[in-house]
């Protein structure tokens, strides 16, 4: 772990270039609105920095041509296209030198020291450099940055120059500049990049300068505006795709001089805007100076803080912290003003170009229990785009919804059809649109978060809608085999990502993965479930406007009881004819290669395929112990006519456990997860390693592309549902704890039901619940064998079984 933790701050000690991108990401800061990565702004993109800044949504599109190169050495020129969140112009630059100087960087200056501390309860970034000038003298620069809670508009960066040993001019130079790119990922590299065009600039005011751009296909106009406080007066100039301001200070031993940059950000795709150039030139005049910011920039994560609040001791306690800040950087109350959907890498970074994965599955049951205001405007970008998966979904001669497995803007597949292995040099077929599961995954989150929440209106509309629409997709998408006896689903890929397709087969895509089958299955029930629940006028009306015939419920039961689900040698099997792959050689391939996480690039850059192999990147059949309490996945097995008891999940267990590679950082959380409930002795290994996959980027080198927000989310879910076994059924909080000897005390909060800070903690065999006062009515609360009200005003000590 490369930064210093405390239970309020991450801290960086010294200036490491090869650490630079990690540090950048991790000290990203955002307010759901947009996010600005924490690169030092004296410093140009380059192969050690890369300063981006981020919008939520906002999206463009481009077309690249690519040479592809066979396996018999003869290549092609493909046309691919993609969608991009759009780095947008940066506000950030802001450099310096001793008058007539070279610019001072870390990178070419001396660097006698060098601290970065990110204030996690503050939203706060600070740094500070003393820049060696030889003879003794120095120049010690302290900058502190915000990105506003409280305004998603503002941002703020202070610099503070202090001269040591030396009289002199400084020259400071302050920029907003559009001629950034997309150039982030280094796999992206051979991309069209360049999203942004008719950038012009100008001069508000004698402190203030504005730049205006536009996307080049999405169209989506973007307006930043900056203004300088400082001493002395202010000279402007206007560069291609820059404005620019400088000014000099006087330096003197012993006086700091300060310099303020404020900025205002606004795009066409706000709430309630006109003209964002007139709006973020107007927000930045009206804005006040930078302690007053601040003060309400902390007011409003104060906020957040108490309605997210954790305390869970130790390193586990310091990580999950900071996993948490970057989730409310992402994800924060002003995202409910949004038409966002879930970004895989967070507001960090440009790796899955911003796309919109299943990774909400892993994200939203935390925020149900939080925010579930922010869950509720996710969902509703997925019902925003339910039209359009229902046109996927005629398209492929099915009946309801199939969600893409990326979305961005307007909700059509994002998969790009070829994607690039950067350990061979070729570009190969993507077939991991073929992972139909993400529907189910629609369909989970909007149960659980009506669960959660009570939310009856949304589940009784938009809910109900898209969850029979993907209900009818798997029903329609299932076949008949007279020879098993079953409904089968067939040429899809499941969670796992490596399998693509059987040995030598001419076409993509596997049948019967069992984690799509006992998921179709699951939606199926609970689509049933909701058609009887629904009051008759919403009935009646989403029967009406969808189409929905007589006879469709009662083939969703038929399907939802035979779906086939396949087994060998005593486990369930992960897909239909997994039991004839070969198995690998992991000691032989881990002497090799060491780190062996992306097994599928090292396979075909040696001219072989991940896809003979028993082998997988991350949890599969695994995933269905991660998303059910062993009792529902029992019950929903029960009713697929299996019996899986505790004998026959253990063995599935410790099989896909010695097969995977653990290729995402998903994985390791969910087999931390599964083995809680298995195999408790061995979970903690698991678990940590998903605490420490991108503080310490065990990914090599993908975290500095962005953070993996659905595993920073899954560590924050598993100390509030996996441990405490805490489910949200049948109006009731449910716990069957399952503590860890290495995290056996700890505690947070949550809100449920219109309960607004419902209070647990575990510790030594007990659990503590405390219900603030308030007009609500009593919570149920069930335990192993028993059953408890908790009224509001109410605190209860409940001993544990076992």
């Amino acid at each position: 772990m490369t930064g210093r933790a405390t239970a309020g701050t991450w801290a960086y000690e010294g200036y490491d270039p090869a650490q630079e991108r990690l540090r950048e990401a991790l000290c990203t800061l955002g307010n759901g609105r947009f996010a600005t990565r924490g690169a030092l702004p004296e410093c140009d993109a380059d192969e050690v920095h890369y300063p981006g800044t981020y919008v939520a949504g906002c999206y463009n599109r481009l077309v690249s041509r690519v040479t592809v190169r066979a396996g018999d050495g003869t290549e092609t020129v493909e046309t691919v296209e993609n969608e991009d969140m759009v780095n947008v112009p940066n506000w950030l630059p802001l450099r310096f030198r001793l008058a007539d100087g070279p610019w001072l960087t870390p990178d070419t200056a001396t660097v006698l020291d060098h601290h970065q501390v990110l204030h996690l309860d503050s939203g706060l970034l600070e740094r500070r450099t003393r820049y060696g000038l030889g003879d003794g003298r120095a120049l010690i620069v302290r900058q502190q940055r915000i990105v506003h809670m409280g305004d998603a508009h503002l941002a703020v960066l202070r610099t503070e120059f202090t001269a040591d040993g030396l009289t002199a001019d400084l020259e400071v130079e302050a920029a907003i500049d559009g001629s950034v790119t997309n150039s982030g990922v280094e796999r992206y590299r051979e991309l069209e990049s360049r999203h942004l065009t008719h950038v012009r600039s100008g001069t508000a005011a004698p402190d203030t300068v504005w730049l205006h751009c536009r996307t080049r296909t999405s169209d989506i106009r973007i307006g930043v505006a900056t203004r300088l406080t400082c001493e002395g007066g202010i000279a402007t100039r206007h560069e291609h795709l820059r404005a620019v301001q400088r000014v000099r200070l006087r330096l003197e031993p012993g006086r700091t001089a300060t310099v303020d940059k404020t900025a205002a950000l606004y795009t066409s795709h706000d709430p309630a805007i006109g003209d964002p150039l007139g709006a973020a030139v107007d927000r930045v005049a009206a804005a006040p100076g930078f302690e007053e910011l601040l003060r309400t920039h902390l007011t409003a994560w104060n906020h957040l803080w108490r309605r997210a609040e954790i305390d869970v001791p130790g390193e586990a306690g310091h990580i999950l912290r900071l996993h948490l800040f970057h989730v409310l950087q992402t994800l924060s109350p002003h995202t409910a003003d949004l038409d966002v959907g879930v970004p895989a890498r967070g507001l960090h970074g440009e790796a899955y170009r911003g796309h919109v994965f299943w990774d909400e599955l892993f994200v939203l049951p935390y925020l149900n229990l939080h925010f579930p205001e922010v869950s509720r405007a996710l969902l509703c970008y997925r019902h925003r785009r339910l039209e359009r998966a229902c046109s996927a979904a005629r398209a492929a001669g099915r009946r309801g919804a199939m969600y893409p497995w990326q979305s961005g803007s307007d909700g059509r597949e994002e998969t790009q059809r070829l994607h690039l292995n950067p350990r061979s040099g070729r570009w190969l077929p993507d077939h991991s649109r073929l992972q139909r599961h993400v529907g189910s995954a629609v369909a989970y989150n909007v149960w659980q978060y009506c669960q959660a929440s009570g939310d009856s209106e949304f589940l009784y509309t938009k809910g109900a809608e898209m969850l029979v629409q993907i209900a009818r997709f798997w029903a329609d998408s299932a076949t008949w085999d007279e020879d098993l006896g079953r409904h089968r689903i067939l040429g899809v890929m499941g969670p796992d990502e490596y399998h693509d397709a059987y040995p030598d087969a001419g076409r993509p895509g596997l049948d019967d993965n069992t984690y799509t089958n006992v998921m179709a299955a699951w939606v199926l029930v609970r689509a049933l479930e909701l058609l009887r629940l629904l009051p008759e006028p919403c009935r009646r009306g989403l029967v009406e406007r969808i189409g929905l015939d007589d006879g469709e419920p009662e083939r969703w039961e038929a399907v939802s009881r035979t779906l086939y689900v396949p087994f060998h040698d005593g486990v369930i099997s992960q897909f239909e004819g997994y039991e004839g792959l070969a198995e690998l050689d992991w000691d032989g391939y881990r002497k090799r290669y060491g780190n062996i996480r992306r097994l599928d690039r090292i396979l075909e850059a040696e001219g072989d395929s991940v896809n003979r192999y028993k082998a997988s990147k991350q949890a599969d059949v695994l995933m269905l112990g991660y998303l059910f309490s062993p009792a529902e996945l029992a019950w929903l097995f029960g009713r697929l006519g299996h019996r899986l008891d505790d004998g026959l999940w253990q063995r599935t267990v410790d099989y896909y456990l010695a097969r995977t590679s653990h290729g995402s950082t998903l994985s390791t959380l969910v087999h931390g997860w599964v083995l809680a409930r298995a195999r408790r002795g061995e979970a903690w290994a698991f678990l940590r390693d998903a605490l420490l996959s991108d503080v310490a980027d065990v990914q090599g080198g993908t975290t500095g592309e962005g953070i993996h927000l659905g595993a920073m989310a899954g560590t924050l879910d598993f100390a509030q549902r996996g441990l405490p076994g805490l489910e949200t059924r049948e109006d009731a909080l449910w716990l069957d704890p399952a503590p860890l000897p290495e995290l056996s005390s700890y505690g947070f909060s949550l809100r449920f039901r219109g309960h607004w800070d419902v209070r647990l903690r575990l510790e030594r065999g007990r659990v503590t619940i405390t219900v603030p006062p308030s007009n609500c009515s009593p919570i149920d609360v069930r335990l192993p064998g028993r059953a408890v009200r908790v009224r509001p005003g109410e605190t209860r000590r409940l001993r544990l079984p076992g």
